[in-house]
């Protein structure tokens, strides 16, 4: 009876200790990952409650100061056909480059992860190369193979004596981003494809041998699983960064004014009413609007994904 009634008074003590001690290894977590969520919350969360804020507001024309106007913003930008052809733009762009690059990049990764392409490591790095060039120098070296008046194209239509090579022409202009963006961006895509063929175990190619699979077999029924998820992860990086197209178009304006307006892609749209019109208040909807589109869309590509992969 004594020993039975010893034991109920130590089994709460033991759990105040197991409590305690729970508690205290819960605060050192908290003060490891406290200076993260601090850096965090003002270089992230601030700057899209400013904008949101910013959204509900508009500036007073003749009257001076801001006015809330709650969501009319948000309506207007609904409204907007300057927002909408911008987007449908990059809509464009995304059906078609996005598909491109990463075919591009998964072929790439494909023959190098092969044992009958020599010099595999210096393709890769000549592959990859083309994403270390800053994006700023490889959009100008591109402008001037595009020029109409010097580099590659003007040269080429001299000496054919025609003027059919217009890179910077209405027509071609989102055709030669594209393909500004591929060359930039299949070798980031191709590493990402690479790094995923190579954690494939080899007791996989093993079986596929036996079973007598050839090339291309293995690469449908071993690899290309494999590579799901590689792909849904580099799809929803593509989906991104065609929505927040901003660098290419905006420096080759100055080579064709004409044809690259001021809202050619939504991010464009945005700059230019923030810090050409003053409408502060207008481009923080804009950009709330495109964030909002992008997580939904990026959101239902990696949903789909998942559930493939299951």
């Amino acid at each position: 009876m004594a020993e039975s009634v010893a034991q109920d008074h130590i089994r709460p003590l033991r759990a105040t200790g197991t409590r305690r001690r729970r508690a205290g290894r819960d605060g050192k977590g908290w003060l490891f990952v406290g200076p993260f969520l601090a850096v965090f919350a003002l270089t992230f969360l601030a700057p899209i409650g400013y904008a949101i804020y910013l959204s509900l507001f508009r500036e007073q024309a003749f009257f001076g100061g801001r006015v809330f106007v709650g969501l009319d913003n948000y309506l207007d930008a609904l409204q907007d056909p300057k927002f909408w052809e911008a987007f449908g733009r990059v809509a464009v762009f995304l059906v078609v480059q996005v598909p491109v690059m990463l075919i591009l990049a998964l072929l790439a990764a494909l023959a190098i992860d092969s044992a009958r392409l020599h010099a595999a490591s210096f393709f890769r790095i000549v592959i990859f190369l083309p994403y270390a060039v800053p994006g700023v120098v490889a959009v100008l070296m591109w402008g001037y193979i595009y020029g109409n008046n010097f580099g590659l194209a003007a040269d080429l239509n001299d000496l054919f004596g025609t003027s059919a090579i217009q890179p910077l022409s209405g027509t071609w202009m989102l055709p030669s981003i594209a393909n500004i963006v591929t060359w930039e961006f299949v070798g980031y895509n191709m590493l990402i494809f690479y790094s995923a063929l190579r954690t494939i175990p080899g007791e996989l190619y093993e079986a596929a041998a036996i079973d007598g699979a050839g090339t291309f077999r293995t690469i449908r029924a071993v690899k290309l699983p494999a590579l799901r998820g590689a792909i849904v992860i580099a799809t929803i990086f593509s989906i991104i960064g065609s929505f927040q197209l901003f660098n290419e178009p905006n420096i080759l304006r100055t080579l064709a004014p004409n044809v690259i307006t001021t809202y050619y892609t939504p991010n464009m749209y945005a700059y230019n009413l923030s810090f050409a019109g003053q409408q502060f208040n207008y481009s923080a909807t804009i950009a709330i609007v495109m964030g909002v589109i992008t997580a939904i869309i990026a959101y239902v590509v990696q949903l789909r994904g998942s559930r493939e992969a299951l």
